[in-house]
């Protein structure tokens, strides 16, 4: 399912689809995606093709974060996270794989990544793309007035989300253009990946069979 005419009329409005440079280039569209990825799990890959169809993305980068400011627990070391993050999404084309947010000293803060893409990739219009739980939480981020100046907020909510009544309003909290990706139902999560293996469960229905291959030979989620 695709944005809805609305939706997509905003995006014009913005410049997103068709948008060029002073010198009459096209814009490069660089989707960028953060998360624990502990572990990457099938919703984060059904997000990232959503993103690439919906936003007609020319390249997606995937980041796996360094220190979790907003996470009471310990991630997973990030040399695991990293390895999962790649296996998960080796598969999709223009999906790549960013690990500076690793190497990142003290907090891992969104808006300092999208600084460094800005940066680098002058003529890039980017596309932040978190979840509708993120979204919500937005207000708390770090400089989270800048995000929108930045990047195209781009909320990805799944159909059970989309059709229940949440305290949370994608137009009131968010006025500036934010724009929302439609995803399949998908009961999938982190937490229950990791539920799962500590109980002794099968994965495969829950991450791509590379990612569970990795998690069963280093021994992670186990007790």
């Amino acid at each position: 399912m695709g944005l809805s005419a609305l939706e997509l009329n905003s995006i014009k409005r913005l410049g997103v689809f068709g948008g060029a440079d002073q010198e009459g280039a096209p814009l490069k569209r660089l989707g960028v995606f953060g998360g624990a990825f502990d572990p990457p799990h099938l919703a984060h890959v059904a997000l990232v093709q959503a993103a690439m169809q919906q936003l007609a993305l020319d390249e997606l980068r995937v980041f796996p974060t360094g220190h979790a400011w907003h996470k009471a627990r310990v991630l997973t070391p990030a040399v695991h996270r990293l390895a999962m993050a790649r296996l998960a999404f080796e598969n999709l084309p223009g999906v790549v794989v960013d690990g500076r947010e690793l190497r990142r000293a003290g907090p891992t803060y969104t808006v300092d990544t999208l600084c460094e893409l800005q940066t680098e990739l002058p003529q890039a219009a980017l596309f932040l793309l978190i979840g509708q739980d993120q979204a919500a939480a937005l207000p708390t981020w770090h400089r989270a007035d800048q995000l929108p100046k930045i990047a195209t907020i781009c909320i990805a909510a799944r159909a059970q989300q989309a059709s229940t009544n949440s305290r949370f309003d994608l137009k009131t909290a968010l006025p500036d253009g934010a724009v929302q990706l439609q995803l399949p139902a998908m009961a999938t999560s982190a937490t229950e990946v990791r539920r799962c293996v500590a109980a002794g469960l099968g994965i495969d229905h829950l991450v791509a069979p590379a990612v569970a291959r990795y998690i069963d030979q280093h021994f992670l989620y186990t007790s």
